[in-house]
């Protein structure tokens, strides 16, 4: 069964059922006004269609917003295989060859990656079905784990944000806690012990603790955590930790972490600011990811250096995020989706009111 749909904010919504596996595959293309709508492949056990379609629909529309607010030539989109239950290794297999196929029958309209519940490895046997996949191993031609940009990216966003609250980037010496200690949060922390700043760090997994010992960190729980006096607060776990209960307990003078939709809402944002706490955008922060697949893609080929380089260009990005937000006097967020919808404007899309990417139910690391 295959079937197109037109959707009130999205160019193309694909659902297909597997030929070879059953399962539905959904890939949403929200715009490809900037370019080939790029977007991970969700692997995931949804309660049922309804809600698997609304997650493609939800994560590809911020994909626009992260693609355009960070200058790429790409756009945003989102792919969804449909669990009902575990999956052999075959029927596995077979689920993610369908996946291909149906990203192929979109023409290059859309480009898949990894995402939550889905590796590299993966990537691999999507790329059997169709030529439009990135994060390949290096040695296929691909960029390989994309975690050590995001985390690149993140940490660039704490110390511009640490010069603009505390007059200077340097880390040496600054207290921040990093909650969520996955590929991303992991390789956060230790870029962190490694610049001189002293550690909180939290994870629900008690396993993690052996990283809070090696890096001499003193490890607490997520609740402590978030209310800890410190100088950085960094999310790198799930969204929608800050909201009306949390946030006037915080007691920190900015947050910035890899997480993907921090704020329960976007009031959150005022509250924020009303607070004089300075929030780093999170489809900011953590655009290094998307920024080194953008290299990837480059005609040119890939090149690690040339990607870090332009990973650390989100310093650049936040430094002119904050001095609109000044200027406008708004929020980080009200100033991050201007500058994203006007570079949609001027790529010739037009887009609505520059609302924040929906909260959604689940997150990557």
């Amino acid at each position: 069964m295959e079937r197109y749909l037109a959707t009130l904010d999205h160019e193309q919504l694909l659902v297909r059922r597997g030929t070879r596996s059953g399962v539905f595959c959904v890939v949403a293309v929200h715009s490809t006004a900037r370019g080939p709508a790029l977007g991970g492949c969700r692997m995931w056990t949804y309660e049922d269609s309804r809600a698997a379609v609304r997650d493609a629909l939800r994560l590809s529309r911020a994909m626009t917003f992260k693609s355009a607010v960070a200058g790429l030539p790409l756009g945003g989109g989102k792919g969804v295989i449909m669990l009902r239950g575990e999956l052999s290794a075959r029927a596995r297999k077979d689920a993610l060859r369908d996946f291909g196929d149906t990203v192929d029958a979109l023409d290059g309209a859309y480009v898949t990656a990894e995402d939550v519940g889905t590796s590299a490895r993966d990537m691999e046997t999507i790329a059997d079905q169709t030529k439009r996949v990135s994060g390949l191993s290096r040695k296929r031609g691909g960029s390989g784990d994309p975690s050590p940009y995001t985390a690149l990216g993140v940490v660039t966003a704490i110390e511009v944000s640490c010069e603009r609250v505390f007059g200077t980037p340097s880390l040496k010496g600054r207290s921040i806690a990093v909650v969520g200690l996955g590929h991303v949060g992991a390789r956060i922390a230790k870029s962190l012990a490694k610049a001189g700043a002293t550690l909180l760090v939290s994870d629900i997994d008690p396993g993690k603790k052996a990283l809070a010992d090696d890096l001499g960190a003193k490890w607490v729980t997520p609740e402590k955590a978030l209310t800890a006096p410190v100088d950085v607060y960094a999310p790198c776990a799930l969204g929608g930790i800050l909201d009306h209960d949390s946030v006037p307990r915080l007691q920190c003078g900015v947050v910035a972490g890899a997480a993907n939709n921090q704020l329960a809402d976007d009031g959150i944002a005022d509250l924020l600011n009303a607070r004089s706490i300075l929030w780093s955008p999170d489809f900011v922060a953590n655009a290094g990811g998307i920024i080194n697949i953008a290299v990837e893609l480059d005609k040119g080929g890939y090149d690690p250096a040339r990607a870090k380089r332009r990973v650390r260009g989100i310093g650049d990005t936040l430094k002119g995020i904050y001095d609109d937000a000044e200027g406008m006097g708004a929020t980080p967020l009200t100033a991050a989706m201007e500058r994203a919808r006007r570079n949609l404007e001027q790529a010739g899309a037009t887009m609505g009111r520059a609302d924040a990417p929906e909260p959604v139910p689940v997150e990557r690391y």
